[in-house]
């Protein structure tokens, strides 16, 4: 520094000396163009200690409050970034450690507060710009500037391990959120199989207005779908994406069925009202075959066929009429109402042709045990003889409650035959005990069956 100074001096001596050699003006003119030789402004001029001092306690400051700022930013970024995690977790996660997770963010979030306040008001108590800054007030500036970085720094630690504890609560919450959207895009895609189905089907003349109306009341759930987990949570979205998904489905099907549907409906139709007249032919064909019954058999064979004749003509008629209906709601489109009232008109048509085969049947089966009753007697005691046979497999005596009703039967079989003797047997009641006595037999032989097969599976 002594060395520095001498060579100081010496400069300014010679540019002294230079000058007094000079006129009057020219010295004038000297010290006008050069004042910083005088005033230590210049490269070789002398300064007033603590100039250079000054400055570099003010960079500090300056790069204190720097490292500040970067902190703050820092750490409001990090709390930002938390909250979105907070906002995830939330969105799925009611348990009580994510209710505590949110509580404890909302305790950082003060603290956050407090110290961003801190660091806010230091550096609005220091001017660092100031033309006249000490610099005692620019070392007290960087020393408070860096402790509430130090500050701001620490809490971000902390907030940073926090983050790092919430690991197995966000990977949860990201592994449910995760299913949301490709929930959603099946919902969506659904919807537009849906209608493509449903224009289908109306470009081949179908009006599908159920079908319409039916996928128009779907549009609400899709608003709340692209409203989002957020809105209506991630479950709730899920569950009524599937919701979505699975009666567009169901849309989609009956639309892409309808076309087939109407077509099958038109041969059903068809089919009925030839079945209607067939059955009407046929019931023309009873009154001779009761007259044949009255003619040769007892009252007791024929009576309660009497009316099948009338009955098959009111049940064809109502057929007929609900075939009108069932036409009338297919060219209405009423889809529903058409296939009803064709179930209803087969099941009359059943009835129509059970009770016209059942006159000719009986004929027959009357001729039959007339001409030769003892094939329906052998057929029965075959019957019973088989049961026998099982109840005493294995046994020195019957169970009773095999044997008594087996004895039992084989009395009402006798009594059936007994009943035979006379001018004009009643051959129908002596069909339908034979045909009980069966019935007894094939029971009795199913209930050992069943014993049995109980013992072997203990």
């Amino acid at each position: 520094m002594t060395a520095t100074f001498s060579r100081t001096v010496t400069a300014a001596a010679r540019e002294a000396l230079a000058l007094a050699l000079l006129p009057l003006p020219l010295i004038a003119a000297a010290v006008a163009l050069a004042p910083a030789a005088f005033t230590g402004g210049g490269s070789g001029g002398t300064r007033r200690w603590g100039w250079g001092r000054g400055d570099g306690r003010r960079e500090e400051a300056q790069a204190a409050k720097d490292a500040a700022a970067a902190a703050f930013y820092e750490l409001d970024t990090a709390q930002r970034e938390l909250r979105i995690t907070l906002e995830t977790i939330t969105a799925v996660d009611s348990s009580p450690a994510a209710r505590k997770a949110t509580a404890d963010f909302e305790e950082f979030g003060r603290r956050i507060d407090e110290v961003s306040a801190a660091y806010i008001a230091t550096v609005d108590s220091h001017d660092l710009d100031r033309d006249d800054l000490e610099s005692a007030a620019a070392s007290r500036a960087r020393g408070e500037l860096t402790r509430a970085k130090d500050e701001l720094v620490r809490v971000k630690g902390e907030l940073e391990r926090f983050g790092e504890s919430l690991a197995p609560l966000l990977t949860r919450a990201e592994s449910q959120l995760a299913q949301v959207a490709p929930a959603v895009e099946r919902a969506r895609q659904g919807l537009r199989a849906a209608s493509g189905a449903l224009d289908g089907a109306r470009a081949t003349g179908l009006r599908a207005d159920d079908l319409a109306a039916r996928l128009a009341a779907l549009a609400p759930e899709l608003t709340k779908l692209n409203e989002g987990a957020g809105r209506h949570g991630v479950q709730g979205t899920v569950q009524r994406a599937e919701d979505v998904q699975r009666e567009a489905e169901a849309i989609r099907d009956e639309a892409e069925r309808l076309p087939q549907r109407a077509a099958d409906l038109d041969k059903r139709l068809v089919s009925l009202r030839t079945r209607a007249q067939a059955l009407t032919t046929r019931a023309e064909a009873v009154g001779p075959v009761l007259s044949e019954l009255r003619r040769r058999y007892s009252a007791a064979c024929w009576q309660d066929l009497q009316r099948v004749p009338d009955e098959a003509r009111q049940a064809v008629a109502a057929a007929e009429a609900k075939l009108a209906d069932a036409r009338t709601a297919r060219d209405e489109q009423r889809w529903a109402d058409a296939t009803a009232l064709l179930a209803t008109t087969r099941a009359l048509l059943n009835t129509t042709d059970e009770g016209i085969t059942a006159a000719g049947d009986r004929l027959r089966r009357l001729d039959e045990v007339a001409f030769d009753h003892g094939k329906e007697v052998e057929r029965t005691r075959f019957a019973l003889r088989d049961a026998q046979r099982l109840a005493m497999d294995g046994r020195s005596t019957p169970d009773p409650r095999h044997a008594r009703p087996l004895d039992d039967a084989v009395a009402r079989l006798e009594r059936a035959v007994d009943g035979l003797e006379g001018r004009h047997p009643d051959w129908w009641h002596f069909l339908t005990e034979t045909e009980a006595v069966r019935d007894t037999a094939a029971r009795v032989v199913q209930e050992i069956r069943e014993e049995r097969g109980r013992g072997e599976n203990r």
